[in-house]
């Protein structure tokens, strides 16, 4: 549509640009934008907006502010929202199906009982959860336990209650190998999605392990999703994950930028 250079200009002055036609001439007379420009950037924003788990995981996190969480999402059309286990009751009568809920359990370092997390799992359904994110046994990835991985995560599965699995691999803490044997592992199981980070270990998502991700997945044909989750900061960043192969984000930065910026 633009230049790449207008296109960036254009996205950092997303509030001129919206506000109408006519500033949008004054300020980038060579950029020509036409009624139709501006349709497709707002579409490409909700087309984001739609694919945020809009995010908020802070141990100090108050109600308050997972209720503004909540309503962000419900205003901005998001996935989900994905809060503490102990909000989710709260969330789920709250907003009262507006916005799906998602919750982490085996958070953040996933070595947890497969016992324990099964009771997260089925406790987290009961009190509304829409969508699960679970982290995986890292040293059993490191071990070499592949079967007893796989067996957790159905078994964690099958205490969803047919609600949504994602499973959190936490991709800074592996090898290329690693994340290639536990993408082929998750592609095998009950889980929908896989996940690459909790955002709380030293690095959240790369842009290359969601290429490793998608390249994996399809040389299997597997139907399993990827959510990119840490550290996506910018609606450029949004944009080349998704281009990528991510189906999901997870994050609390893209609703902020569209808030702050009045881009909807």
């Amino acid at each position: 549509m633009f230049a790449d250079g207008n296109h960036r200009i254009i996205c950092d002055l997303h509030l001129k640009v919206y506000k109408s036609l006519q500033i949008l001439e004054v300020c980038f007379p060579a950029v020509n934008a036409s009624a139709d420009d501006l349709k497709v950037i707002l579409m490409e924003i909700r087309d984001i907006l739609v694919k945020v788990d809009h995010t908020l995981l802070s141990p100090t996190a108050t109600w308050e502010e997972i209720k503004a969480l909540c309503d962000d999402a419900v205003l901005y059309k998001t996935a989900s929202v994905c809060v503490p286990p102990s909000y989710v009751k709260q969330c789920a009568d709250y907003l009262h199906h507006r916005v799906p809920v998602c919750t982490v359990i085996g958070f953040p370092n996933g070595y947890n009982t497969t016992f324990v997390k099964c009771d997260e799992a089925r406790s987290a359904v009961l009190d509304g959860a829409d969508e699960i994110d679970m982290v995986i046994n890292l040293g059993w990835l490191k071990d070499g336990k592949y079967d007893e991985i796989l067996a957790e995560i159905n078994e964690v599965k099958a205490h969803c209650c047919g609600k949504v699995l994602k499973v959190i691999v936490e991709t800074c803490e592996l090898t290329d190998e690693e994340i290639v044997k536990i993408t082929r592992i998750v592609s095998e199981s009950n889980a929908e999605f896989i996940k690459t980070s909790t955002g709380f270990s030293k690095a959240g998502a790369t842009f290359h392990d969601v290429e490793l991700f998608k390249k994996t997945l399809d040389e299997m044909k597997s139907s399993t999703r990827i959510k990119a989750a840490g550290g996506i900061s910018s609606i450029e960043d949004a944009e080349k994950f998704l281009a990528l192969g991510a189906d999901r984000l997870g994050t609390s930065r893209i609703v902020k930028i569209v808030k702050s910026e009045g881009l909807l």
